[in-house]
């Protein structure tokens, strides 16, 4: 595929995950063996079946009504899209692929995403997240 059909692929993918809030349709974006993982929390899994659970349960209905995405740099080849993004929302709801295990702290987010996605076969193959969680749990205020 192209740079250009991957990134229409990915943002097909985030429309399913934070606009129309349908699980079906981002993972309709995947490859059957395709795999998520937010690195500083380690939360995601590998494959459909796995995703599909996490995706609906978990994911999609923590994400904040307040939630704002500002792409700030994007690379797109043919095999691999990596993005940088500027993440703002209030935490009013539990979010444990996010901060796991914390209460909503109402403490307002800001912080930057580096995200990297592989396709294969027309399809996104893998999706890793990154962020400065000790930023994170610093403005939740669980750290000094």
């Amino acid at each position: 595929m192209s740079a250009e059909d991957n990134i229409n692929l990915w943002e097909e993918h985030l429309r399913g995950e934070f606009l129309t809030k349908n699980h079906h349709e981002s993972l309709a974006t995947m490859v059957d063996g395709a795999s998520v993982y937010t690195l500083p929390t380690g939360w995601g899994a590998t494959g459909k079946a796995s995703l599909g659970p996490l995706y609906r349960d978990e994911f999609i209905p923590s994400i904040p009504p307040d939630w704002r995405h500002t792409l700030l740099n994007r690379v797109a080849t043919e095999i691999c899209i990596a993005e940088e993004a500027r993440i703002q929302f209030h935490h009013t709801q539990r979010m444990d692929w996010f901060l796991p295990g914390v209460p909503p702290t109402g403490k307002e987010i800001d912080v930057t995403f580096i995200i990297f996605v592989e396709f294969r076969d027309g399809k996104m193959a893998a999706e890793r997240i990154y962020w400065d969680h000790a930023a994170v749990l610093r403005q939740a205020g669980l750290l000094k």
